[in-house]
């Protein structure tokens, strides 16, 4: 009697899917760790990456298209593009970590004393927080910026205040979350203090997300921030920080559209770059439970 061998099957379908779904992840987000390095040697060194002096004028060489000399084209002044976006790197990130960290520290209070309040005080938080989340954030934004008149800390302040409903909301979930989860009753079994526990075990596991959000806060941020620039309400021409230089761009729209097209391009490549990142965190984190 003879035995044929048994030659193993190997999965043909899920399996190579889930291989080049893995592949496509790893690769999205080694660009954005590229990004986000760049983008951090501009806001430190920009001198390393620029080409030109951000604010040498050359009239000769007014609103010249992309090319070799001058990669993003010129603008009206004659003054580099690409030099003047890199310049205005810092700015433009102070901008939105400013405002990105406004809005998680005021949404950590807010849905704090939503979760953990008494009864009032979490009835009061609550209407108040769902207020001003029926506001659309550009709407809030403009009318903090009426109030307070526009500037740089103005903006941060605007955009941090009118992001901050959203993401309490989120923190209050967190918070509640964690607060009847399985491992607090076994602490209060044990015997462990209300305080103790809200310190080790409510809070850390509920504010841990935020180290995700944060980094999406970022480029969100960036972009609530130069949409206010971009209808002169920011900061304001010439300077370099990329809203400004949407708002100088759009009186020479026809005629040289890359002034506006280029650095729209670039606030949508860090805010596509902080997010990638972000989720990546975030799903780590989620993994790391």
């Amino acid at each position: 009697m003879t035995i044929s061998p048994v030659t193993p099957t190997l999965p043909s379908g899920p399996a190579p899917a889930r291989a080049r779904r893995r592949l496509r992840v790893s690769w999205s987000l080694l660009v954005s760790v590229v990004l986000a390095v760049l983008f951090a040697i501009a806001a430190f060194a920009p001198g390393v990456l620029a080409t030109h002096s951000p604010t040498a004028q050359s009239f000769a060489d007014a609103l010249r298209a992309p090319s070799f000399a001058h990669w993003f084209g010129t603008d009206e002044a004659g003054r580099d593009l690409y030099s003047r976006v890199v310049h205005g790197t810092r700015e433009s990130l102070l901008i939105g970590i400013g405002a990105a960290g406004i809005a998680l520290v005021a949404a950590l209070v807010l849905g704090a004393l939503a979760a953990l309040g008494d009864r009032v005080t979490a009835a009061i938080v609550n209407r108040a927080i769902e207020v001003a989340f029926a506001f659309p954030n550009l709407l809030l934004a403009l009318l903090l910026v009426s109030i307070l008149g526009p500037s740089p800390w103005t903006q941060v302040v605007a955009v941090g205040v009118s992001s901050a409903p959203g993401y309490a909301r989120m923190v209050r979930g967190q918070i509640l979350s964690a607060k009847n989860a399985g491992y607090v009753e076994a602490a209060r079994a044990l015997g462990h203090g209300w305080w103790r526990i809200l310190g080790r075990h409510v809070l850390p596991n509920a504010i841990r997300p935020l180290v995700a959000v944060f980094t999406m806060a970022i480029g969100q941020s960036i972009v609530w921030a130069s949409g206010l620039s971009f209808l002169g309400l920011g900061v304001a021409p010439p300077s370099s920080e990329w809203g400004a230089l949407l708002d100088a761009g759009r009186t020479n729209i026809l005629q040289a559209p890359w002034l506006t097209f280029i650095p729209g391009l670039v606030i949508l490549v860090l805010a596509l770059t902080a997010t990638t990142i972000g989720k990546s965190i975030q799903s780590s984190l989620e993994k790391g439970r």
